[in-house]
């Protein structure tokens, strides 16, 4: 979806400064670069990811100037409504390869629900270690106990989910061992597919979001900011299911969650500092896109309130990718795109129209002694690894 902090580093109010592109703005920077048959180019660009909504050093250099987070959440997306949202969320745990086998450490509490019937079972302090459902053939569901080797426990109707009172369940995978709140089970999507379930209250889903979107150490009104954009985000996705089984996911594709592991104490603070708050638009919730650094600018997205504006507080001093160069060989660029064969020429030929060089690249042109290729910006990016698509060249000859 977005680069965000956590992948970049391991006084202007809603209604001011809007800036619209001129007419023909993005003709600006449009221009090329002649290749050597042995030369290093240097991709010189501002911020990192797609521009879209709030930057996060952004939000961090607008707390340091005295900003508030509805004010930094007022600039990042104007023209939104304050609202609130409660209830719980949906979240496919990627990391659970192995979802037909749901897997949990035994626990004070842990109890058992049969999702085809009500109630719940409290399982037996009985010495076990480990606790799983298997779904078999046929979608029938058994549940196992592990003690020195496993032994049936029971036959369910339905499937099989786990939950302790509130407390933290420790889910175990192929890939190692994660604890979250709530309830895990086993769900089917509409194609047939057993995915891993976590389903909880939306603040304590976001005491997982948010110290892995932004760092909990910086100003508390940047990640109380960033709370609302995530409790916000979340509520759209909930609105918006990516399947029947789950609402959303827990990479950087929707946003990134480590359920109870990843939460910090400053983090819980900005999610209790901001209960329930969340950004509308027309009465629902907003699209609230938001990325690790504009660069100076944002871009436009597929929303109003996601306009291109000019960004006053991404440029703060702690911010490394408000501007960036990189070195490649031009053998980098044959390779990406071998149909070109020796590349001869580099063609920026569109871009946004907003800040330095014209703006943003919306197409590349790269011309070669065998042919030439036409790519966007997004796939330019993408396929070099690239920051952003907010960039300019400069090309040298090397000895060949």
């Amino acid at each position: 979806m977005r680069r965000t902090v956590a992948s970049a580093l391991a006084g202007v109010l809603a209604g001011g400064l809007l800036v619209a592109a001129p007419a023909g703005a993005a003709s600006r920077g449009v221009r090329s670069w002649d290749v050597p048959t042995s030369a290093r180019i240097t991709v010189s660009g501002h911020g990192y990811g797609h521009g879209h909504g709030m930057s996060q050093y952004g939000a961090e250099g607008a707390a340091r100037q005295g900003l508030t987070y509805r004010q930094i959440a007022n600039f990042y997306y104007p023209g939104t409504a304050w609202g609130t949202a409660t209830g719980t969320v949906t979240v496919q745990l990627t990391g659970d390869t192995t979802p037909s086998d749901l897997v949990v450490r035994a626990r004070s509490g842990l109890r058992l629900r049969d999702t085809a019937a009500t109630g719940r079972t409290v399982l037996p302090d009985n010495g076990a270690t480990q606790w799983r459902v298997v779904t078999g053939a046929g979608g029938v569901s058994r549940v196992h106990y592990f003690k020195g080797r496993w032994r049936s426990f029971a036959r369910l109707t339905g499937r099989g989910e786990f939950s302790a009172a509130g407390a933290p369940i420790t889910l175990v995978t192929p890939s190692g061992e994660r604890a979250y709140r709530g309830r895990l089970r086993t769900a089917v999507t509409g194609s047939g597919a057993l995915v891993t379930v976590n389903e909880l209250g939306i603040d304590s889903y976001l005491r997982g979001v948010v110290p892995l979107e932004i760092p909990a150490s910086w100003s508390a009104a940047a990640v109380q900011a960033q709370a609302v954009a995530a409790r916000t985000y979340a509520t759209y996705e909930r609105a918006h299911p990516r399947s029947s089984a789950y609402q959303i996911c827990d990479t950087s594709s929707c946003q990134v969650y480590g359920g109870y592991d990843a939460e910090h104490p400053a983090a819980d603070a900005a999610v209790v500092a901001t209960r329930r708050q969340v950004l509308t638009s027309g009465g629902q919730p907003a699209f609230t896109q938001f990325g690790s650094s504009s660069g100076g600018w944002t871009s436009a997205g597929s929303v109003s309130y996601l306009p291109a504006r000019e960004d006053p507080y991404d440029g703060w001093a702690g911010n490394p990718v408000h501007d960036w160069t990189l070195k490649l060989a031009d053998t980098v660029l044959e390779r990406a795109w071998p149909k070109i064969g020796d590349l001869t020429r580099i063609a920026v030929t569109g871009r946004d129209g907003n800040g330095a060089w014209g703006g943003r690249v919306r197409s590349i042109t790269l011309t070669g002694t065998a042919g030439r290729v036409v790519v966007s910006g997004d796939t330019f990016r993408s396929t070099l690894g690239l920051r952003s698509t907010w960039l300019t060249f400069s090309v040298r000859p090397t000895a060949g």
